[in-house]
């Protein structure tokens, strides 16, 4: 199972019909796993590691990157072979800007969790190109591709996938830890996240403490906090109740109005339609293609809307 752990410690990712419950900077697993890996020097050596990486040019396209966040052309995944063969994406072309605001919808077996695994560098394809924030994803090693999920993608899953003995800002905390940022501002940037889901005031407590509603506003919290251009949101709204869902819903809104990139996985019709484009998958392929508003427009329900954090 691929897992977008925080160390570079990270596994090649492989085929993978879903995403590990284990998130970025989220889970129990992630920590005892790279803690192994890394005894004791887990922040300083990934912190070298990736200042060196970039100041010798691996990626020196993505750091001034003024183009799309995600380009994908001719993407395939094709598992199996011969009379076996599946093919999950048959040749996706796909263009996601800086501050759009995109629903991937598709019935199972569209391709569209596939597609998310390879948006979200959990999974490689077959054939074709993905560039991530201008980064050729197929020329990282497994290590940068844990760098790039934890600096370039904040992921919301819809298990929350936070850790049940630490508080809210502890969880929020960790991938800054893995980051290498220093405590003191690790502390600062949890708290101002906290924030500004509106949960400031829930920052001590444990997740059995919080509500569902609750415990995905952190999950938010936790994704933007490393400030990734890109928010990946894998059925955000499944676990949650209605009042829930809409806060969550509220709160993705405010995100996008704000000028956050966010791609949402789902098969609600709800949630799809306060994004501003909305993508439907079927056989691994785009079937349709239809942007509600203007790029640069808020999405279709910010209008009007009193938020309450």
């Amino acid at each position: 199972m691929v897992t977008p752990w925080c160390c570079p410690s990270s596994p090649t990712p492989g085929v993978a019909a879903s995403p590990s419950p284990v998130a970025v900077g989220s889970a129990e697993a992630s920590v005892a796993g790279d803690a192994r890996d890394q005894p004791g020097d887990c922040e300083h050596d990934w912190e070298h590691d990736w200042e060196h990486d970039w100041a010798h040019g691996w990626a020196h396209e993505g750091r001034r990157h003024r183009g799309p966040v995600i380009e994908l052309n001719a993407l395939h995944k094709i598992y199996g072979h011969g009379d076996t063969e599946v093919r999950a994406l048959d040749g996706v072309d796909l263009v996601v800007e800086h501050g759009d605001y995109v629903a991937i919808m598709g019935a199972s077996g569209s391709g569209k969790s596939t597609l998310m695994n390879i948006i979200g560098c959990l999974d490689v394809g077959t054939s074709g190109r993905y560039l991530l924030d201008g980064i050729d994803v197929r020329r990282l090693d497994e290590r940068r591709l844990s760098l790039v999920r934890n600096r370039k993608i904040g992921f919301i899953f819809q298990s929350f996938n936070l850790i049940s003995r630490t508080t809210a800002q502890s969880n929020v905390e960790l991938p800054l830890a893995y980051a290498g940022v220093k405590s003191a501002e690790r502390a600062a940037r949890a708290a101002a996240a906290l924030e500004r889901v509106g949960l400031a005031q829930r920052a001590n407590h444990v997740p059995s403490e919080l509500s569902g509603g609750q415990q995905q506003r952190v999950a938010v919290a936790r994704a933007i906090v490393t400030e990734p251009v890109l928010l990946l949101a894998d059925e955000p709204t499944g676990a949650l109740d209605s009042h829930s869902t809409a806060d969550v819903l509220a709160l993705f809104d405010e995100l996008a109005a704000g000028g956050r990139t966010v791609v949402v996985i789902t098969h609600e019709d709800e949630v799809a339609h306060h994004a501003k484009r909305i993508i439907r998958m079927g056989d691994g392929r785009v079937l349709s293609d239809i942007r509600q508003v203007e790029l640069h427009e808020p999405p279709p329900e910010v209008a009007g809307r009193a938020y309450r954090w």
